[in-house]
């Protein structure tokens, strides 16, 4: 009697122990977590390799528990359009004469071979300039929220040469403008993909699910999908590529897989198309494909002669069998 009460005061503080990690841990995910000195010397690194940038990490501890906070990149991965929140509070437009008067120069050629979906002589893409009011706090170090189209979007058509407009004619298309956080874009072309690979980054701490994170990005740009359409990826320099759990945390991944994002990089793709590529499939991802049938064709001959070697096996088992039955039958 005097053991089970032991061993049921022994369940209750392990209970305990699990519901709260020790200080000397930080949660990796609900199951998994890290020793918080291993964690800060990986800071630490992460911090030299970021220094002089915005991109270092700050940390600070919260009743004993380890918060780390900062800028965390995200690159762009969809296959599918995504659809920006027309209605935007904080509508800024901005004309000045010199965007119509005839000596006004014209703008530069695109580069890297980027369309942007524009209507002649008004800027359409998130990827404008914003016109920011003087009184309006500016961050330093958070990118201002920006999408690249890319060639392939529904939406985009192909940019016109500006040319001069009367202000009648340009008060009726400023109509049809909005913006995001001061990013204005044309409601006709709301609808498009991300430039795959291109980079954004949003500022959260190392207390924020994949889920908050998001959620966050996607507010970050008025995006009228769901968080759920969505998850995060770490994608590798090898190919291998693995989801980030709903329970997990994005920025104490990142600091896990290292500050270089040519190693790894956190890709937000759709949840549905989105698949983990294991690290014994990403080995072969970058071979030539006559090398690849040149494997093919040697797992074939070694399943060969694993089939004749199984073969043979139970051919001769099957033989010592009824040589046993036969040597029964005469001994009755």
């Amino acid at each position: 009697m005097h053991e089970d009460g032991n061993f049921r005061v022994c369940r209750q503080q392990q209970k305990m122990k699990e519901d709260c990690p020790p200080s000397s841990h930080v949660p990796i995910s609900d199951s998994k977590s890290i020793l918080k000195s291993e964690l800060l010397s990986l800071l630490k690194t992460y911090n030299c390799y970021h220094e002089g940038r915005s991109f270092q990490l700050r940390h600070r501890e919260e009743e004993g528990a380890l918060i780390i906070e900062g800028l965390l990149n995200i690159s762009w991965g969809l296959r599918r359009p995504i659809r920006l929140q027309i209605q935007d509070d904080r509508e800024r437009v901005h004309l000045s004469p010199a965007s119509w008067a005839p000596g006004h120069p014209k703008e530069p050629p695109l580069q890297d071979g980027r369309v942007t979906a524009q209507e002649p002589g008004a800027q359409a893409g998130p990827r404008e300039e914003s016109s920011r009011d003087s009184s309006e706090p500016v961050e330093e170090d958070e990118e201002t929220p920006q999408l690249m189209r890319t060639k392939s979007d529904a939406a985009c058509v192909i940019q016109r040469r500006p040319r001069c407009r009367a202000p009648g004619e340009a008060q009726r298309i400023r109509r049809h403008r909005f913006s995001i956080n001061g990013h204005f874009y044309n409601h006709k072309t709301s609808v498009f993909t991300p430039a795959y690979g291109s980079m954004t980054n949003v500022r959260v701490n190392s207390t924020m699910t994949t889920l908050q994170v998001l959620t966050l990005l996607l507010n970050k740009f008025r995006v009228e999908n769901g968080p759920s359409e969505f998850a995060l990826y770490i994608v590798h320099e090898s190919g291998e590529r693995t989801k980030l759990k709903d329970s997990e945390y994005p920025l104490i991944s990142r600091i896990l897989h290292g500050p270089c994002e040519k190693i790894a990089r956190i890709f937000l793709m759709e949840a549905d198309l989105g698949e983990e590529v294991p690290h014994e499939v990403a080995q072969y991802i970058k071979f030539e494909m006559p090398v690849l049938d040149s494997f093919v064709e040697k797992l074939k001959e070694e399943e060969e002669r694993e089939i004749i070697k199984l073969t043979m096996k139970f051919q001769a088992l099957r033989l010592t069998m009824l040589q046993r039955l036969e040597q029964l039958v005469e001994a009755k």
